[in-house]
C-alpha cells in the first residue's frame, strides 16, 4: 500500500514549538543524528514492546532485563552506526541507565496481569477527519477491559513535566482519544502517561468533548502551516529548546544560513488535506 502523508501529534508539537524546525524535520528531512537519549528511549520502548510476546507468568523484572541486549543487537543489526553514539560516553552506564528504566516500569504496572494483543502494542492509525486534514498515530499500547473498556498507555522515559508543562502531554493522549474513536468508534475510557525517569503515572480519563477540541485543535495549527506554506515563511521561534536542537546550525536566529526550501516536500506536506 502506498504511504500516505499524514499528521501526528509529534509534528503539531514540533510547529507550535518551532516552525523552521518543523519545515526542516517535515518538508526538507534535514538528516538528525541520533542522540544517547533518544536511542535509549527506542531501547526501552522495544523491551516493553516484546515483554509482551511471553505468556504472562513469564513477564518478570529478570525476564524484562533480559532482552535489554537482544533487542539493543536488533538496533545495531538495523542500524551499525548508532554505536558511534559510544565514541565519547561509556557505552555500559548507558546501557545500566536503559536497564534501570525497565526496572521501574515494574513498580508501576504488573504487566502478569495485562493481555494486550499483538496488534493493540505500537499500533499505527490513521484516520481522515471531518476537516479533510489525515492524521495519524503511534500508540504504544491499547488495553481491553472485560467490559470492552479501552485504555491508552504510553511510555515515556523522562520524567513526568510539572503540572504547568502537562498540556502537552495530555493533548497527546487525548489526540490517540480521536484516533481510537475514528477507528473503533469509542473513545478510550481512560489514557496513562507512564513515567519511567521519575517513577510517576499521569493519568487522564476522557471526556466526550474530547474530539471536537482536539479537532479543533488540529484544524488551528494545520491553517498556520498552509499559511506558512503560501508564504514560504517558516519562521524560527527561539526559547530554552533551542540548546537542544539538532539544526541551530542552519537556523538564521543564531547566525545560521537557512537553504531553500524543499518544492517536493512541500506539495508532499499539502497532500495532507484531502
Amino acid at each position: 500500500m502506498r504511504y500516505q502523508p499524514a499528521l501526528s501529534v509529534s509534528r503539531l508539537n514540533d510547529f507550535k514549538q518551532c516552525p523552521l524546525k518543523f519545515r526542516y524535520r517535515v518538508i526538507d528531512r534535514v538528516p538528525e543524528p541520533p542522540s544517547p537519549a533518544a536511542t535509549k528511549g527506542t531501547l526501552v520502548h522495544s523491551v516493553l514492546e516484546h515483554l509482551y510476546d511471553l505468556p504472562a507468568h513469564e513477564r518478570t523484572a529478570g525476564a524484562a532485563d533480559n532482552l535489554v541486549e537482544p533487542r539493543w543487537a536488533a538496533m545495531v543489526e538495523r542500524d551499525p552506526g548508532i554505536q558511534r553514539l559510544f565514541d565519547d560516553e561509556p557505552f555500559e552506564g548507558w546501557l545500566e541507565s536503559a536497564r534501570s528504566l525497565v526496572g521501574v516500569y515494574f513498580r508501576r504496572e504488573n504487566p502478569a496481569m495485562l493481555n494486550p494483543t499483538r496488534s493493540n502494542r505500537e499500533r499505527m492509525i490513521t484516520v481522515d477527519l471531518d476537516s479533510g486534514v489525515r492524521f495519524r498515530g503511534v500508540i504504544d499500547r491499547i488495553d481491553v477491559s472485560p467490559q470492552g473498556d479501552l485504555r491508552v498507555v504510553d511510555y515515556k522515559t523522562g520524567r513526568m513535566p510539572n503540572p504547568n508543562y502537562q498540556h502537552e502531554a495530555l493533548f497527546q493522549v487525548r489526540a490517540y482519544g480521536l484516533l481510537l474513536s475514528k477507528a473503533e468508534g469509542r473513545l478510550p475510557r481512560q489514557s496513562q502517561l507512564i513515567y519511567l525517569g521519575s517513577d510517576s503515572t499521569l493519568t487522564y480519563w476522557s471526556d466526550e468533548a474530547d474530539n471536537s477540541i482536539v479537532e479543533e485543535a488540529i484544524v488551528s495549527v494545520w491553517s498556520q502551516i498552509l499559511e506558512a506554506l503560501d508564504t514560504g515563511r517558516f519562521e524560527p521561534r527561539v526559547s530554552r529548546l533551542c540548546d537542544w536542537c539538532s539544526f541551530k546550525a542552519l537556523c538564521p536566529a543564531f547566525d545560521g544560513e537557512e537553504p531553500p526550501m524543499s518544492e517536493e516536500g512541500a506539495l508532499k506536506l499539502r497532500a495532507v488535506q484531502l
